[in-house]
């Protein structure tokens, strides 16, 4: 089994273009979004450690938001509780999908938090900040100074752009990405 991280800043495109490859595609922050909605235990958990933010379930995006925001302390409090679950959830992702030539890997921390193998193929998407910033603004919980405290726990891009196998040029048009992923899945095949 061949697998694709998929590299790039916040707001690049890289789920779009994740789905874009036509294999499995293992979406972290859905998986999140996931554990906030469902997992009983998680919220036990995040509002045992942060009572002042979190008291509802299933958990409120506002909730983490606020925390976050009060205390970027309360990041890695949150990743450390949802961390665990999430890498479960990618294991058992990969054991159904064993028999597949090529799975993707839509990870934000994939380097930060060393769950790729050296095996494994990466593609960073690169895109113009300007674009970036125009859609993420559209997004509906935008929050400046929430994407500067994400930004501060990732590596910088162009560390992951060295670091990748491939580089895609997204100028958000299907077009581009479409030829993009063709050739890249032709050259690894």
């Amino acid at each position: 089994m061949i697998k694709i991280g998929i590299l790039g800043d916040i707001g690049s495109g890289k789920s779009y273009i994740a789905q874009k490859f036509g294999y499995p595609v293992f979406n972290a922050d859905y998986e999140v979004a996931k554990l906030y909605q469902l997992n009983k235990k998680i919220f036990n958990k995040l509002e045992k450690r942060l009572p002042e933010y979190i008291f509802s379930f299933p958990i409120k995006k506002k909730e983490i938001t606020n925390a976050i925001l009060a205390d970027k302390n309360n990041l890695s409090k949150i990743i450390k509780v949802v961390h665990i679950d999430v890498r479960k959830k990618m294991h058992i992702f990969l054991n159904k999908h064993k028999n597949k030539k090529i799975v993707i890997l839509d990870v934000p921390l994939l380097l930060e938090n060393k769950i790729n193998k050296k095996k494994d193929i990466l593609v960073f998407i690169q895109a113009k900040q300007s674009d970036i910033l125009r859609r993420l603004k559209k997004r509906k919980n935008f929050n400046q100074k929430l994407l500067k405290i994400f930004k501060n726990i990732q590596y910088p891009v162009k560390y992951k752009m060295k670091k990748s196998n491939f580089i895609i040029k997204n100028d958000f048009t299907n077009k581009t990405v479409n030829e993009s992923v063709k050739n890249i899945l032709k050259e690894i095949a």
